[in-house]
């Protein structure tokens, strides 16, 4: 090997190791906090994937049982994966039994890698849109997020989880298939401890995001969830909601601006505007306030406005 070449080398190796301990060296400064009896949430930021977040933007959770630990959604990367694997660590010596992932948006299952195949589980559809649509939601997080992604792999789950009670250690809780916000949304609630894990069904202080929505169901899961009664609700992205009756909180939150957007959808079709006007509507002052919500509606203007407009179209004296 000449000269140059071994200088070559050496630049590749340097840019590898300081690539590799960017990546190591990211801190999600994951901080779980206690909400109810063996139940912690690690709350992610209410804002876009970014690489200063790291694509830290979801909430995660597990419950310490007495008998093993149920985690409830991995987060947006391996490296998050570790870490909360670490946060659990400080909090109990028992084991992790169980690993869900509540759909199939990358932010949800991407921690995967972190923990044992055999212990990860989503609802069977949900299982096939990671399977599927994985590798390409990677791409992009890596794209929006940067170092932290580094290392990063697709892990699908390896058992399927059907809908229906389970208990494990001193918790009794049970799994709901929903939809909605994807065509497959694993919902469970702990019995125990009146403790809702809505993932993205969910939303609070944040806008919910549209990809794969359909508001018609989304708004029927949501009566679902309501009439459930729970103490706590863990919302997919913001903050945790305590409910003291039905329409009061996150539920009636995302309920309130999925009507709302489908309504105003529907009214700009109705109009005939095209879908740059459409984005550039001005906000009311009751969905402004959500975080992300400009670019939230604009995306989801680009997600839904054409099935509004073939709507109007299809029934134009009916709304």
């Amino acid at each position: 090997m000449n000269r140059l070449s071994l200088w070559m080398l050496r630049l590749i190796l340097l840019a590898v190791l300081a690539t590799t301990a960017t990546a190591a060296d990211f801190d999600y400064a994951l901080k779980p906090r206690q909400i109810a009896e063996g139940t912690w949430v690690l709350l992610g930021r209410n804002e876009d994937f970014t690489f200063t977040n790291g694509g830290n933007i979801v909430n995660t959770a597990f419950v310490v049982t007495g008998a093993g630990v149920l985690v409830i959604d991995t987060g947006p990367s391996r490296l998050y994966g570790e870490q909360l694997r670490r946060a659990i660590a400080a909090i109990t010596d028992e084991s992790i039994v169980k690993a869900l992932n509540t759909h199939h948006h990358p932010d949800h299952f991407l921690g995967n890698q972190a923990f044992p195949a055999q212990l990860i589980s989503a609802l069977p559809p949900a299982i096939r849109g990671i399977a599927t649509e994985g590798r390409g939601f990677t791409d992009n997080l890596y794209r929006l997020s940067g170092d932290a992604m580094k290392g990063t792999e697709v892990v699908v789950p390896s058992q399927p989880i059907e809908p229906g009670e389970f208990s494990i250690g001193g918790h009794r809780f049970e799994a709901f298939s929903l939809d909605g916000h994807t065509a497959s949304d694993l919902v469970i609630y702990d019995h125990t401890t009146g403790v809702l894990f809505a993932g993205d069904l969910v939303f609070n202080g944040r806008t919910p995001t549209t990809p794969h929505a359909r508001i018609g169901r989304w708004l029927a899961s949501l009566d679902r969830l309501d009439a459930l009664a729970p103490r706590i609700v863990v919302p997919g992205h913001g903050e945790i909601s305590e409910l003291v009756g039905s329409n009061i909180g996150a539920i009636s939150q995302t309920r309130n601006y999925l009507h709302w957007l489908e309504s105003t959808l529907l009214r700009a079709a109705q109009r005939g505007l095209d879908m740059t006007e459409v984005m550039t509507l001005p906000l009311p002052p009751e969905v402004r306030g959500l975080a992300v919500i400009e670019p939230e509606f604009r995306r989801s203007v680009g997600h839904l406005y054409p099935a509004a407009e073939q709507d109007a179209l299809a029934h134009p004296h009916q709304h």
